[in-house]
């Protein structure tokens, strides 16, 4: 089957650190990161599936489109992930949990398609790849 991808682009803050520990035990554990700071974020979604002989295309792009722009980047764009996203509220807003929240965001939205990968980059040297939650 084939697999085909979607990029697209948000800026969203985040700021590392517990609220129990010592602003120096954050400084320590997380770095320069537990101020708060800002990316410029690039998200793929990968989807595979069936071709669909009569448009020969496996996703309906402005479907998919649709779905991430709304359930992903129209929530997240330009936020402060932790403070303004309630499933963060609880976990630290690193890529490695943003992958896993849009999977959940996505993946029930789609029809006749099979989300296959959440590829997050944070930085030019930094991405997460996420594969569902049956790839844990």
């Amino acid at each position: 089957m084939p697999y085909l991808t979607k990029k697209f682009k948000f800026c969203a803050a985040h700021q590392y650190g517990h609220s129990d520990w010592s602003s120096k035990k954050n400084r320590e554990v997380f770095g320069k990161d537990a101020r708060l700071h800002g990316h410029n974020y690039e998200l793929e979604v990968t989807v595979t599936g069936e071709i669909n002989e009569e448009t020969g295309f496996l996703v309906d792009l402005n479907a998919l489109k649709k779905i991430v722009n709304k359930k992903v980047i129209n929530v997240i764009d330009h936020s402060t992930i932790e403070k303004e996203i309630p499933w963060f509220r609880d976990k630290q807003p690193s890529t490695e949990h943003m992958v896993i929240w849009m999977w959940e965001q996505i993946e029930p939205e789609l029809e006749d398609t099979k989300l296959h990968r959440i590829r997050l980059q944070e930085t030019p040297t930094i991405y997460t790849d996420y594969y569902g939650p049956s790839s844990e």
